[in-house]
């Protein structure tokens, strides 16, 4: 895929409204390209399937999955003077909310624009000042000035789903992406751009792409995808958070334009170590670099299929993003275009004697 067709893809997943539970945008993007590289087929919790053109059914499945939903947020009522009260969907870092626009999708499918609110420090009491606010204190102002204009106006209920606003951008100079939902969008693009390089390839395995839904709040669409798909080895792309502006140098394990980076551990999977290692040693052999970390946090897809199905074995190719779960990240394009060769020399390497051997 030429670099302009790569922006275009990643612009457009994106700036696709989807948080968790509301990922239908994302789902007809995928659909959309996943048409032009095989079957496509969806289940009810908008999980979305690729099915390889070259695929046989007689074969070992290897999974390349990406988690379609993004972070974001839930109204959970309305206040007397219009301001909406909200609940996270995901992870969100408190401190990241004040004073930014965010996308409010009415019953109506429309998007209303609003502003995350705070108590401005005029009015804080002298106590507040030095407190880190809760998500529990913002508030969303969509410039309604009571309840009955959100509803009868904007028609903005319980339960109206939420995303930031943010503006795309791509410094062609340096390589570098902005935006939001980069965790795991620029997974999605990966699936689609590792399956599409696979055209036509003999391969000893088959191999289905997934979307799968509702990551952010428990990795919950990945138990219907390994259900569903009884993968042999799954690889999981995700939006890795880069470690690279607020740790020592030493300690530096994710970071920006250094590869892809493959986790050997985290709070959900340690990751299986015969496949992790042939996996360095594919990137080694080929010249992709590639980082190694070990997490104390954090949590993927990949928790989920190595246990799943007697267990596949699993391993997470994290595309580094600086400032994940936020209203803006910066991705680089060197590290995606590494993380799909990766991903493709390792689908073509996966012979019956390695996975005999795993």
């Amino acid at each position: 895929m030429a670099e302009q067709e790569t922006v275009a893809l990643v612009r457009e997943l994106s700036q696709a409204f989807g948080p968790s539970g509301f990922e239908d945008e994302v789902v007809a993007i995928g659909r959309r390209e996943g048409e032009k590289l095989g079957e496509v087929r969806e289940d009810s919790l908008r999980n979305l399937y690729i099915y390889r053109r070259e695929n046989t059914g007689e074969k070992p499945v290897v999974l390349l999955d990406a988690h379609s939903d993004e972070v974001g947020m839930m109204v959970q009522y309305v206040h007397e003077n219009g301001l909406l009260q909200f609940v996270p969907l995901g992870g969100w870092s408190p401190g990241s909310f004040a004073g930014h626009a965010v996308r409010v999708r009415n019953r109506e499918g429309q998007y209303i624009r609003g502003v995350i609110a705070s108590v401005p420090p005029h009015f804080m009491k002298a106590a507040d000042k030095g407190r880190m606010p809760e998500i529990s204190d913002y508030r969303i102002d969509v410039g309604a000035s009571s309840a009955r204009e959100v509803e009868e106006r904007l028609h903005i209920g319980v339960a109206a789903p939420v995303v930031p606003e943010t503006a795309f951008h791509f410094d062609e100079e340096r390589g570098l992406f902005s935006g939001k939902a980069f965790d795991c969008r620029v997974g999605c693009a990966a699936v689609l751009e590792t399956l599409r390089r696979l055209q036509g390839e003999a391969l000893d395995v088959d191999v289905v792409g997934s979307f799968s839904s509702q990551e952010e709040v428990g990795e919950r669409g990945a138990r219907a995808v390994a259900h569903t798909v009884k993968p042999a080895v799954a690889l999981v792309f995700e939006g890795a958070p880069a470690d690279d502006t607020f740790t020592p140098s030493y300690a530096i394990q994710t970071a920006l334009g250094k590869g892809p980076m493959l986790r050997h551990f985290d709070r959900c999977m340690i990751t299986h170590p015969r496949l992790i290692r042939h996996a360095l040693q594919v990137g080694y052999s080929h010249g992709i670099p590639v980082q190694e970390a070990v997490r104390t946090g954090g949590g993927t897809d990949g928790g989920i299929f190595h246990l799943q199905e007697g267990g596949a074995p699993s391993v997470v190719i994290g595309q580094p993003v600086r400032y994940i779960h936020a209203p803006y990240g910066i991705a680089s394009a060197q590290d995606f275009e590494n993380g799909v060769r990766l991903a493709v020399e390792l689908v073509k390497s996966l012979t019956r004697k390695v996975l005999a051997g795993l």
